[in-house]
């Protein structure tokens, strides 16, 4: 059996080969973090952390890379409407993220690069990119010559003279072509900057991406990723960047999500009808928000809402229950029950959960294969003797597959030491940054699981309750 992905440059399924046997390289667009994320956010992280984890699953060794963008117009934007440093709302809103994620059961990236941080390579790429002549500067601003770029507009299958009469041009006399984008901006007055050989400026949104790809991934990647809206003109004008400096394939798989719709609209911030992360975890229990996410195709929109929500939780609460109906009968010491018969089931059921996996990646019938697992172990515990081998298989499995779609079945476990003494941390760092919600949030989540934080002259100290 082999890994299939649906290749959005392509538009076709194509069986993965990763360009080194055994390893891939994989780089996802992270947020540009100038607020709390929204629920539509949160889907590229809990998607691509899935696919993550089956490709691990399956024994490759997974280099993944998800960036930051920390200094951007809407941060700017946010500082000052805030009355706070840009550094400061990109650290605050960086710190809520991976808090965020964490809840959801996104594992860390290998590397979370910065924008900030990769200033010299961005820098290298743009001069580069101007000595082959596919970008030039004007007023201090540097823009790329888009139809110099002979297969722009490959990712979304547009031509040039169809992206040019479908967009809204705005007119600006400092571009040789309306369609040229900005790989670096001219610094304005009191907004950070950095020194350039083009005079103060800093880098335009596109340009980072391609700059983080070739400093931590090489020239040509396994896997690009992202939501489905940023395939125009975002990995677009990726692609055109970093094909034009290194003449070769910026990614050999690309790889987007659905759009999410709230009540079967779809969400935008104009409406006003987009949620907070945040807010839906703590309505519904990040579990069941991750379990719910799942439980459509990546590829698929998905649509939103609380009655949506509580479905996913019942479904969830089925396969916990049919996880501790099993460890409970372990304990009880098991009997001598018919063994192969069902090991051969059990067996039966991981190759079909790998087939589904395989077909690019399909939580949604890698969870149904996960209800036939529960289905079939409420038969076998009806059994009047049971087999520990056969229990043990059976939660073997469900560890399996719920470990590869971020979930946990098990019964709850108390929190470690460890945990609590990193999520004080957490806390101490979100009270630093004054983001007193956070804090609180941390603090109620801790209660919950009966651990009672006292703040003292001393430091934080904690008891249970």
């Amino acid at each position: 059996m082999s890994i299939h992905v649906y290749n959005s440059l392509t538009k076709k399924k194509e069986k993965f080969i990763p360009i080194e046997e055994g390893k891939v390289k994989m780089y996802v667009c992270g947020p540009t973090v100038y607020n709390y994320i929204h629920i539509g956010n949160a889907r590229p992280p809990i998607v691509y952390d899935m696919v993550r984890k089956y490709l691990e699953y399956r024994g490759y060794d997974v280099t993944f890379i998800s960036n930051f963008t920390d200094v951007d117009d809407k941060i700017i934007r946010a500082a000052n409407e805030l009355g706070e440093d840009v550094f400061q709302v990109a650290n605050r809103f960086i710190e809520a993220y991976h808090h965020d994620t964490c809840a959801l059961g996104v594992a860390e990236a290998d590397i979370h690069p910065r924008v900030t941080e990769t200033i010299p390579e961005i820098i290298a790429f743009i001069d580069g990119l101007i000595k082959k002549e596919y970008a030039y500067e004007s007023s201090g601003d540097v823009y790329f010559r888009t139809r110099k770029f002979k297969e722009y507009g490959k990712l979304s299958s547009q031509s040039i003279e169809d992206l040019r009469s479908g967009a809204r041009i705005e007119v600006d006399a400092r571009k040789e072509d309306a369609l040229d984008f900005v790989l670096w901006k001219a610094a304005k007055e009191g907004e950070v900057s950095w020194e350039s050989p083009w005079g103060d400026g800093r880098p335009g949104w596109h340009i980072e991406c391609s700059a983080m790809v070739k400093k931590y991934l090489g020239d040509t990647i396994d896997i690009h990723a992202g939501g489905q809206d940023l395939s125009f003109p975002h990995h677009e004008n990726e692609i055109a960047q970093s094909e034009a400096l290194t003449e070769k394939p910026m990614a050999n798989y690309w790889l987007h999500n659905g759009f999410i719709n709230i009540d079967n609209e779809k969400m935008s911030k104009s409406l006003g009808n987009f949620v907070l992360a945040k807010d839906i975890i703590q309505q519904h229990s990040a579990e069941v928000v991750r379990f719910f996410m799942l439980t459509a195709h990546y590829r698929s929109p998905i649509n939103f809402s609380d009655e949506l929500l509580e479905g996913a939780k019942s479904g969830l609460e089925r396969l916990q229950t049919a996880v501790s109906s099993l460890e409970h009968r372990l304990e009880e010491s098991a009997g001598l029950g018919e063994k192969d018969e069902w090991l051969d089931k059990i067996n039966a059921l991981k190759e079909r959960f790998i087939e589904e996996m395989d077909d690019d990646f399909n939580s949604a019938n890698g969870i149904a294969v996960l209800f036939d697992l529960a289905k079939e172990a409420n038969r076998y515990l009806r059994e009047e003797q049971t087999s520990k081998e056969v229990l043990e298989a059976f939660l073997q499995h469900f560890n399996e597959f719920a470990t590869v779609l971020g979930l946990t079945l098990q019964t709850q476990k108390e929190l470690l030491d460890a945990d609590i003494e990193q999520l004080i941390q957490k806390r101490n760092e979100a009270r630093k940054q004054r983001d007193f919600a956070l804090a609180d949030q941390i603090r109620d989540e801790l209660k919950e699981q009966g651990i009672v934080l006292e703040d003292t002259a001393q430091g934080v100290r904690w008891k249970r309750g």
